[in-house]
Formats: structure tokens, sequence, C-alpha cells
């Protein structure tokens, strides 16, 4: 007999090959079903938010569709923080639920489909005869719209004999967008007019830049006009002349580096959505800059802009190229009259803070002078994000993974680690995470070290605290107390499922990471470095929302 679930897991098998997720009765056929009939290799996490995240960052490192599963009911429910963040985050996945039988709900049962709706994911539910068909369908809409779909399995359709899976079309993917109209067109040119005639023009690139491949001919732009280059925290690496590009904007960028792109007089961003961080809250940019946006959102995503055309970054940027033929060769062209290389120098801290706590800045410094070069990093939410962002560079855009951010969620950094190490299976994955979001996701510590072994390290900021909050709302005079957190022992943790946990309380201590770094991967065990550093030094980025949000903090008092 061939079931329903059977054609669920063939038909997505043609698609996918990892699947992440917890099992139970809502889609134990289905799994049972991968298992035996397909090379999907599936991995068990132990929390159903957990499955998204992988997931989620399996996509994000690999640049390929991945699954999630879990089963109904609370097993879905589970899911949603991590789906929101996937849907706010544009990545593509299907997650693979159970649901209600067609006979009704049960008193366990929920609107699952509501539920995913609230948070923007569309649901397919299969049937007994559409199956294979639904999960195309499925398929087809997560790549088109770069967004997470629910594929449901009813509780009594799943067992159902189904027949031979029949054949069903590929998904059908749309073309890159490309502009539309004689108003795109002229502002291409004008585009192309402004960059050749700027004296200090800049092109920023953000992550719709990477999947539109667009590096090579944004790099034949940079040359042809003199320009100096910067990036989204989702961009980085974009590029391909770092001797000119000034790293990431915004709140993680080099103070040096913020200051030369307030010079410019013209900039021209790609594939970027410009938020409130990009823009440093709209003090990125001198008043007097022209900016222009390649998106393919519907409009500008920011007042600043003053030029806008809605394509694909790859296509609007051949484009632009083309219309600048030949440029008038300039004497001196902008970036090679400035030293960009000390620009990109970040601030380093003491060694400990002055209440004797190690300071973060310099404890990431350190990290990152001795991480090894082919790694990923993937980032918890919280206020520590800067620190890496700060001192860990990294490749390409596909090596900085911040699953939470675009949701602003905490708790999602264990379970993102599984996804990018089999995403990037010969890099070192190296996870970034607060004391307060470790605790949250620690059921899926363990799967991190289970899957990872010596190609993962964690850095857990352990300040015993919430300090993203204690920054903002403690600075506001609200009471601390809940803001706190007991001091954990990480180390600790991490020697319950096998990793080695190390508590790091001065800088000495960090040499455990230097030594692991260069083992074979093979035979070095999963690192925990427990850090133990001050609360009180506070992320340049986090000034940045102190002073936009402190105001409104007191007008509510």
């Amino acid at each position: 007999m061939v079931t329903v679930s059977a054609h669920v897991a063939t038909t997505l098998a043609r698609h996918v090959d990892h699947m992440f997720g917890v099992m139970g009765n809502g889609n134990a056929y289905v799994l049972d079903a991968l298992e035996r009939t397909t090379d999907v290799l599936f991995i068990a996490v132990r929390h159903e938010a957990g499955g998204v995240v992988a997931a989620d960052a399996y996509y994000r490192a690999s640049g390929r569709l991945a699954a999630a599963t879990a089963t109904y009911g609370a097993g879905f429910t589970n899911t949603l923080t991590a789906l929101a963040e996937a849907v706010q985050a544009h990545v593509p996945l299907v997650l693979v639920v159970g649901d209600e039988p067609t006979s009704g709900p049960r008193p366990w049962d929920v609107d699952q489909i509501g539920m995913a709706a609230a948070v923007g994911a569309r649901t397919y539910t299969v049937g007994r005869t559409d199956a294979a068909a639904t999960v195309v369908i499925a398929v087809e809409h997560a790549l088109t719209y770069r967004v997470p779909t629910v594929l449901a399995v009813p509780y009594d359709v799943a067992r159902l004999d189904a027949g031979v899976v029949p054949t069903v079309p590929e998904p059908r993917l749309p073309a890159p967008v490309a502009p539309a109209g004689v108003f795109a067109e002229r502002m291409l040119e004008e585009i192309a007019e402004a960059l050749a005639g700027a004296e200090r023009p800049l092109l920023l690139a953000g992550r719709g830049a990477w999947l539109a491949d667009a590096g090579r001919t944004l790099g034949e732009i940079a040359d042809a006009v003199g320009a100096v280059t910067a990036t989204t925290a989702l961009g980085r690496g974009v590029f391909p002349r770092p001797e000119f590009d000034l790293g990431v904007t915004g709140g993680f960028g080099a103070p040096g580096a913020m200051d030369l792109v307030r010079e410019a007089d013209v900039a021209v961003v790609f594939g970027a959505s410009l938020n409130q961080f990009t823009m440093r809250f709209g003090d990125l940019v001198a008043p007097g800059t022209r900016i222009y946006q390649i998106d393919t959102a519907q409009a500008a995503t920011h007042p600043h802009v003053g030029g806008f055309v809605r394509a694909d970054a790859g296509v609007a940027a051949r484009r632009i190229l083309a219309a600048l033929g030949e440029p008038a060769p300039r004497a001196a062209p902008w970036r090679e009259s400035v030293a960009i290389a000390p620009l990109r120098a970040q601030e380093r801290g003491d060694d400990h803070a002055p209440e004797g706590a190690l300071d973060p800045r310099e404890v990431a410094a350190r990290i990152g002078e001795m991480l090894p070069a082919d790694r990923v990093v993937v980032s918890d939410g919280g206020h520590f994000i800067g620190w890496a962002n700060m001192y860990w560079p990294v490749a390409a855009p596909d090596r900085m993974l911040m699953v939470g951010t675009a949701f602003q969620a905490i708790g999602l950094g264990w379970p993102s680690v599984p996804g990018a190490v089999l995403a990037k299976p010969t890099a070192t994955v190296v996870l970034t995470t607060g004391d307060g979001g470790g605790l949250m996701a620690l059921a899926d510590l363990e799967p991190a070290v289970r899957v990872a072994g010596g190609r993962g390290l964690a850095v857990v900021w352990n300040d015993a605290a919430y300090s993203a909050e204690v920054h903002v709302y403690g600075r506001a005079g609200l009471a601390r107390e809940p803001m706190l957190i007991p001091q954990v022992d990480f180390a600790a943790l991490a020697a319950g499922v096998g990793a080695e946990g190390v508590v790091v309380r001065n800088l000495g201590d960090l040499e455990r990471l230097r030594a692991w770094a260069l083992q074979d991967p093979e035979q070095r065990p999963f690192l925990v470095l427990d850090c133990r550093v001050s609360g009180d030094v506070v992320a340049p980025y986090q000034h940045e929302i102190i002073r936009a949000n402190t105001p409104a903090v007191a007008d509510r008092e």
C-alpha cells in the first residue's frame, strides 16, 4: 500500500535533501515514509521551534530549500516564533505538520491555518488524491515568494492508500524582476549619470545583491566610477575588492568608516531594505547625499531615498554598467585618496571592565584572532550581536547567519548550529549567544553538539542579565530585578551533553580556543566558551537604539 504520507515524502524528496524536526503522532507516518523510501536526511532536534530554525539556517548557509516537521497541536504552536522569524527574513522552507482530521477538530486541535496566516505563512493541506501536486504547489510558493509554507497532513488522511505516486510538474519559478516601463529605464540612466559625475560615489549592497549574484557586476561599477563600497550586515563580502570596502554600515560599522560614508555625494543601494539599523536611525548619510535605491520591494523603503527602481539587483546592475560605457578617467578617484583599511578598525577594549568582569570588546577581538578562517558564524538575538558582527569578519553573506534578528527574537541560537553545519560541512560553525537566549533554547544544545561535533564552537556572553533591556529600560529608571538572570554555568551544562566547557574569567582562559582551533576537527570536541563579561559595556549599535528609544520611554513615565 502506498499511503498519502508516502506521496508527500517521495515528492518532497525531489526538492529537499534535509529535514529537521521532532517526531509526534501527526507526522509519524510522513517520517516513516521519508526514512524508508527516500534519501532525505532527517535530523532530530529536541524542540519543534528548533526544527524550523535549523531548516532556516540551512537555507541561509546553503541557498537550498530545506524542510522542517512537527506534529499537530502543541507541536505546531511551538514552531510559531521560529516560523515568524523565517517569514520576516524571507526564508523559503517547507514545514510539514500533522493537522486535525477531516471529520473536525478534537479537543487538542487548534486553528493551525489561522495561526500560520497570523505570522505570514500560507498553509496547503493535502488530500488523498492530490498529495503530490499539493507538495509541488507548496514548494513553488516557498521559492517564488521567498517565504516559509506549511504543508498540512490531516490525521485521518496520513495512512490512506493513495495508489502509485503520480508524475507531477516541476515548480514554476519566476524570472528575476526586470525594470518595467520608461520611468524605470530613465531612472537607471539617471543613476549611471549620477555615478559618473559624482566626486565621492558610494555603493551599498545588501542580501538582495547576494541572492541576485550581483557582486561581480557591482565590483565592475565600483571600478568604473571609483566608488567606495559598503554593505549591510546581511550583505558582507558581496563586493570583490576588500581594499576599497568599508565593511558593514550602521551600528556594527567602525567609527572611521561611518564618518567616510557621510562624505559621499551620491549613494546607490542595491538589494538592501535600508532598515533603521543599517541607516543608523537616519544618520548614516549626510543630508546633501543623493540616494538611489534598487530593490524588489514595491516602493522605496526609506524616506531619504530620492530615486527608486523596482528591479532585481543583478539585472539593474548590468543595465547601469552598460549605461556607464567608458567613463572618463579620473585624476584621483575618491577611493584612492583615502586609506580604507585603517577606517575599518574597531575600537578595542580593556582586559577587564571597572567592576572586574571581562570587557566583551577585548574578548571578542581576541576570539576573532583565534577562530579558524573557514568559518560560519551563527548568531542568536540579544545585545551581544554587536561583538561578533564587529570583530569576527566572514567571507560572504552565507557565512553570517543572524536567525532571530528579523523578528527581534532571542532563543534561536543553539538549533541554528545543526542547519549551518550540514550546509557547510567543511567549515567551523561558531555560535554567538547570550545567557538569556542560551537558556531559552537549551533543549537544542544537545543536537548542536551531536551534529556539529568538533566542527562546532559556542561563545556564550554571560553577564547575568537581559542586557538589551537593562541598557534601554534600566537607564530609564524601570525596575532592574526582572531584567537579571542568576549566574549560570554553561560550561557544566555543555559537559552534560558531551561538549567541552571552559569558563572564561581571564583572557588567558581563551588559550584553550587557540589550541582547539589547531586540532583536527575530527578529533576535537564541541567547545563552549562561557565568557563572564561585563554588562556595563554597551555595544555601539545599542547606543543608537538607546538614543532612539529613551525619549519614548521617558514620555511614558
